[in-house]
């Protein structure tokens, strides 16, 4: 019997149910020497703003136990930077290219979310709403419903293409955000998002990090994400993307069976390049040995 590992996120159709994650695969050509990026599933670029972004001061990451704790800043080359010199290089390859987008206004998502209508190569926006709003002292997006609803009803004002929304991980209304996303018009939801965390160093007194705190991600999280990720699938209708902790292909099938059709994989891929392409062929052997013949068979089949 043949194993068929193809799913479908709101129209992007993939070969195989695992993604990179965005900010841990740059844009491409940082791994196109160490795996062949034809093998995956989907490649979420790292997140682009209308203009570019320098990032937070050094130390940038830190490593914890089970994790690390980065605080890159969104660093990105902009809307224009990108079209320009990262979109043609992965038009070279034939894995469908999910674009990260975030802003500070309501109207900065809108412009990016714009720019990327006509731009051929990319299969659809992945929208990052774990960014503070300036014009609302600094509220997260992702942290209050009505704010939430604004910037995901105004992005899918701004494109045909499949919408992608990256929940923030807010532990308490991951239910209530999932179902915001789709009623605005989210033709899927990702989640989760890096934990907001930290790390002192006890001999100098001060914070490890440039910025003082960052985003947790890692083997740490997964159990949380996994929860998360069941949560929001019992939710809502459209396609879940599991993200967090995933580093091989049997965290990989615990997010499938509590409702995930695909998963993203992050902080893995900096240790082992090939991760992804690794938990993909791991989740066809799991469904050999369980005579399962798509992978759909796998996804929301956990049992009370």
């Amino acid at each position: 019997m043949g194993i068929d590992l193809s799913v479908e996120i709101g129209g992007i159709r993939m070969r195989n149910p695992v993604m990179v994650a965005s900010g841990t695969f740059g844009y491409g050509p940082e791994y196109a020497d160490l795996v062949d990026l034809n093998r995956l599933g989907a490649i979420v670029v790292k997140g682009i703003s209308p203009k570019p972004v320098m990032g937070n001061p050094p130390a940038r990451t830190v490593e914890t136990v089970g994790g690390l704790i980065n605080a890159i800043g969104l660093q990105n080359p902009g809307l224009e930077g990108f079209l320009r010199d990262g979109l043609p290089f992965l038009r070279g390859y034939n894995v469908p290219v999910i674009v990260n987008i975030w802003g500070r206004t309501v109207e900065e998502y809108e412009e990016v979310a714009a720019g990327f209508e006509g731009a051929e190569g990319v299969a659809g926006l992945e929208v990052n709403v774990s960014c503070p709003n300036i014009k609302e002292g600094s509220a997260l997006f992702g942290g209050d419903p009505a704010l939430f609803r604004r910037v995901v009803s105004a992005v899918r004002a701004k494109t045909r293409r499949p919408l992608i929304v990256k929940l923030a991980p807010d532990l308490s209304r991951v239910a209530e955000y999932a179902r915001a996303a789709e009623g605005c018009g989210a033709d899927a939801i990702s989640l989760i998002n890096s934990i907001p965390a930290m790390a002192i160093d006890i001999e100098t007194r001060r914070p490890r990090l440039g910025n003082v705190s960052g985003g947790l991600s890692g083997p740490a999280i997964k159990p949380i994400a996994l929860k998360m990720v069941w949560e929001a699938a019992r939710a809502v209708k459209i396609p879940v993307i599991g993200i967090g902790g995933i580093a091989c292909a049997a965290d990989a099938i615990e997010f499938l069976l509590a409702g995930a059709t695909a998963v993203a994989v992050g902080t893995a891929t900096f240790l082992n390049p090939a991760a992804a392409i690794e938990i993909a062929e791991g989740i066809g052997d799991y469904l050999a040995r369980h005579g399962l013949g798509h992978v759909r068979d796998v996804t929301g089949g956990l049992r009370s």
